[in-house]
């Protein structure tokens, strides 16, 4: 395995499944921030379904972001995923 960076393309929407619980903060700021400057004005994190563990690691890190003006549950998407408004500075 490599110590290298990973690059990760940006898109609207960021499933964090192959990520270790620890790392979730800071990816979800990461990724916030490299979508708001692609101007990106709404993502979908897809964190999983289960017992809301996951979930709640995502919308604290979405909750103490700046750039972040909203987030919600996306209640369509069968993945378990919370949608979320950036602001555009």
């Amino acid at each position: 395995m490599s110590d290298l960076p990973v690059r990760v393309p940006i898109g609207p929407e960021f499933d964090l499944h192959s990520f270790a619980p620890r790392d979730i903060p800071s990816v979800v700021a990461e990724y916030i921030d490299a979508a708001a400057a692609a101007g990106l004005r709404e993502v979908r994190v897809i964190h999983g379904r289960g017992r809301g563990v996951q979930r709640g690691i995502v919308q604290a890190a979405l909750e103490r972001h700046p750039r972040v003006l909203e987030f919600r549950d996306d209640t369509a998407s069968h993945l378990g995923a919370t949608l979320a408004r950036l602001s555009d500075s």
